[in-house]
């Protein structure tokens, strides 16, 4: 069986679709499988030039929308992009991006796909102040969801809650599947250390939608109340700059590294103590799975996918977005109590390794995919 699976920009960021698809394809190649990557290059620009009609509405009533006219034109430069590059059939295609989903449903008619959609871009552009709830931009992007519905053989998601999240604009919501993330186990090699002083660690694109910002303020709390740490930052963003200034202000830049990207996360997290990100907004939260792989301690936000992987005192802490003082807290129970840190770490470590292991994954996609085998 034939199978191409179509992703958005080439996988390149830490976590979400990084983390678990180009992973798929050593398990997929045999005599039975045959599996291939393909996305659209970040220098494309402009190329396409396509006219644009979808099944379920007219997009040109949001058209004087910046945000709108770009998303059309990346559908556009996406079909051109196929258009050159692919020149044989697939038995399926399973796609993990909208765009990626809709042209190639455009291009391939005949060809059963399944799209999975791992977050959300309108929560995204919320909540880093980039358009506003109910907004034309809004509108558009959610009614996405339904030509999704209509073009797809089938729709998956990473998360109950983000399911839930899609229900309200679809007109079949219990026929979403939910699927999480999956991790290849061989590449998270957790190391026995002793750090003297704690070792704080996050892994995330540098937006407001990660919460950054309100780690920099529970970890000068931290450091008012005596304790010492060391956090290191490993991503890059729009908003570096900003949250370096911020962490000179609050008087822990000497506490603080910002490492920018690193294509290869999961060699360094080991080394460290205790994950944590207060993001704002998760479909799933990969990234929790690589660290509890890795055995961190992790401390998170009861938001999405985050809150299904973390029972709260369990296999890591919870607490509530935008919480300096919640978040403050919890860091100090992990770094203070030694035992209790690795027995969350331990509980992470055992759920990560049963509930999101690559080859369970693999198991229920091969499922999956053989019922659109001709």
């Amino acid at each position: 069986m034939k199978i191409l699976q179509a992703l958005f920009f080439p996988p390149e960021q830490p976590g979400g679709v990084s983390s678990m698809i180009p992973h798929l394809l050593e398990r997929f190649q045999s005599s039975n499988w045959s599996m291939e990557l393909f996305s659209l290059p970040k220098r494309i620009r402009g190329k396409g030039q396509d006219s644009v009609e979808f099944e379920t509405f007219n997009w040109e009533k949001y058209e004087s929308s910046p945000v709108v006219q770009k998303y059309i034109q990346t559908y556009r430069d996406y079909i051109w992009w196929t258009k050159l590059r692919i020149q044989q059939p697939y038995d399926l295609i399973h796609a993990h991006h909208p765009i990626a989903a809709l042209a190639m449903k455009r291009m391939f008619p005949d060809t059963p796909l399944i799209v999975t959609i791992h977050s959300s871009y309108e929560q995204e552009l919320i909540l880093n102040e980039h358009i506003k709830p109910g907004s034309i931009d809004h509108k558009f992007l959610t009614s996405i969801y339904r030509e999704l519905e209509a073009k797809a053989d089938k729709i998956m998601t990473v998360s109950e809650s983000f399911k839930a999240y899609l229900a309200p604009y679809v007109q079949q919501p219990e026929q979403i599947e939910v699927l999480s993330n999956g991790f290849d186990e061989k590449r998270f090699k957790p190391i026995a250390h002793d750090n003297e002083v704690p070792q704080l660690i996050t892994v995330c694109r540098l937006v407001p939608a990660k919460g950054i910002d309100v780690l920099l303020h529970a970890c000068a709390e931290l450091k008012r109340r005596g304790y010492p740490f060391v956090l290191h930052i490993i991503g890059d963003g729009p908003i570096r700059e900003q949250l370096e200034e911020m962490a000179v202000e609050l008087e822990i830049y000497d506490e603080t590294i910002f490492y920018g990207y690193m294509l290869h996360p999961e060699e360094f997290m080991p080394f460290s103590d205790i994950f944590v990100l207060p993001s704002r907004a998760e479909a799933f939260g990969s990234v929790f799975a690589e660290a509890a792989l890795c055995w961190l301690a992790l401390v998170g936000t009861n938001v999405g996918g985050i809150s299904e992987q973390i029972e709260d005192g369990v296999n890591g802490l919870l607490v509530p977005p935008n919480d300096v003082g919640a978040l403050t807290n919890a860091m100090e129970r992990v770094i203070t109590d030694s035992f209790f840190r690795y027995e969350l770490a331990r509980s992470a470590w055992s759920k990560a390794k049963q509930a999101y292991s690559l080859s369970r994954v693999v198991h229920e996609l091969k499922q999956i995919y053989l019922a659109y085998r001709k």
